[in-house]
C-alpha cells in the first residue's frame, strides 16, 4: 500500500507563491503517476497536473497553466508542486493521488492541504 501526506498549504497574497509537497511512504514501487487535484467547497475536484514516478513526464491542466511546476524527488519519495501567481480562485484543498495498478487510475490519495488565496 502507498500513502500520501501532503503539505505546504496556507494563506498566500493573491500574485504570490507556493509550495505544496507531496511525501509517498509504503510500497513506492508501486507507484505509476502522482497527481495533484483540487476542491473548493461545494464543488468537485478538479485535476492540477500529474507526473510519472519513473520517467518525469508531466502534465498540466489547461486551468492552471504556466503557473506551475509538478517535480519529483525519487530519493526523498516526495513529488512537489510549485505554484505562482496565485489568484483568489485557487483557493481549494489541494489534495496529491497516485496510481497504483493496471487500471491507471488514481485509487490512493492523501489528506489534503488548505491553500488560500487573498484578495
Amino acid at each position: 500500500q502507498v500513502q500520501l501526506v501532503e503539505s505546504g498549504g496556507g494563506l498566500v497574497q493573491a500574485g504570490g507563491s507556493l509550495r505544496l509537497s507531496c511525501a509517498a511512504s509504503g510500497s513506492i514501487f508501486s507507484i505509476n503517476n502522482l497527481g495533484w487535484f483540487r476542491q473548493a467547497p461545494g464543488k468537485e475536484r478538479k485535476f492540477v497536473a500529474t507526473i510519472s514516478w519513473n520517467d518525469g513526464s508531466t502534465y498540466y491542466s489547461d486551468s492552471m497553466k504556466g503557473r506551475l511546476t509538478i517535480s519529483r524527488d525519487n530519493a526523498k519519495n516526495t513529488v512537489y508542486l510549485q505554484m505562482s501567481s496565485l489568484k483568489p480562485e485557487d483557493t481549494a484543498v489541494y489534495y496529491c493521488a497516485a496510481t497504483v495498478d493496471y487500471s491507471g487510475t488514481y485509487k490512493t490519495w492523501g489528506q489534503g492541504t488548505q491553500v488560500t488565496v487573498s484578495s
